[in-house]
C-alpha cells in the first residue's frame, strides 16, 4: 500500500509541477519525466481517475480535482522543504539535493513540516529557485527567459526547472559552473555547442538542453 501511495503522490507532482511551467499535462509527458512506458503510465493515470484525483479534459490532458491538487501540493511542498534541509542544514551538495528529497518527501509528516518550516525560517524558494507552496513569505515576481535566449551581457540565474532537476548530469554541470540561483554571470555569445558563459569560476558552454531549461533575469 506504501508504494501505491507513493505512486500517486509522485504521478499528482509530476502533473503539478508541468502546469507550473505552463506545460499541458499530458500522458505522454509523464512517459518522458518519469521514464516508464506508456501502457504504465496509462494503468496508473486509470487508477488515478477512479480514485477521483485527476480528470481527463476534452483533449486527452489530466486535469487535477480539488483533492487531487490539495495532495499535489502538500507533497510539492513538502520535496522543497526537505531540498532546503538538505542544502542549508545537513550541507549536502546542491546538484544531489532534489534525489534525495524524492525519498524524504513520502515520510514527511504534517507535524515534521511544521518543524522544518519553523527551522528553516519558512523559505519561499527551494534551492532551484522554484517557489514553496504555502509559504507565507512570497517570493517577489521575477521577469526570467531561458538562457538560451540571452543576449550577450551580465545576467542573473533565477530558477532551473523541474524537467532539468531530473537531469543528475545537467545539474552536475551546472554546479561546477557555478550557475546556480542567485549566481551572477556574464553571457559571451553561443556556438554550435551551445552558450558561451563566463561565472565565478571561469568559461563554459552550456548545452542548449540544459541553457533551454536554465531560467536567468537581466542583472
Amino acid at each position: 500500500m506504501a508504494e501505491m501511495h507513493d505512486t500517486t503522490e509522485e504521478y499528482l507532482e509530476q502533473i503539478l509541477e508541468l502546469e507550473e511551467e505552463g506545460t499541458l499535462p499530458m500522458r505522454a509527458r509523464l512517459v518522458e519525466r518519469l521514464n516508464l512506458s506508456a501502457a504504465a503510465v496509462s494503468e496508473t493515470i486509470g487508477r488515478l481517475e477512479d480514485n477521483g484525483y485527476v480528470e481527463l479534459r476534452e483533449d486527452r490532458s489530466l486535469r487535477l480535482t480539488p483533492k487531487g491538487r490539495s495532495l499535489a501540493t502538500t507533497v510539492v511542498r513538502r520535496h522543497r522543504l526537505a531540498e532546503r534541509l538538505l542544502l542549508d542544514v545537513i550541507g549536502l551538495e546542491w546538484e544531489k539535493v532534489h534525489r534525495e528529497a524524492d525519498r524524504w518527501e513520502h515520510a514527511i509528516s504534517a507535524d515534521v513540516e511544521e518543524k522544518l518550516v519553523e527551522l528553516l525560517g519558512d523559505p519561499m524558494t527551494c534551492p532551484h529557485g522554484n517557489p514553496i507552496p504555502g509559504s507565507k513569505r512570497k517570493a517577489p515576481k521575477i521577469d526570467a527567459f531561458p538562457l538560451a535566449e540571452a543576449q550577450p551581457g551580465p545576467v542573473t540565474v533565477a530558477r532551473i526547472s523541474e524537467k532539468l532537476e531530473l537531469s543528475d548530469a545537467g545539474l552536475a554541470l551546472l554546479a561546477r559552473a557555478r550557475l546556480i540561483p542567485g549566481a551572477r554571470a556574464e553571457v559571451m555569445g553561443r556556438d554550435v555547442e551551445g552558450v558561451q558563459v563566463r561565472t565565478a569560476v571561469g568559461d563554459t558552454t552550456v548545452p542548449d538542453d540544459v541553457a533551454e531549461q536554465t531560467y536567468v533575469s537581466v542583472a
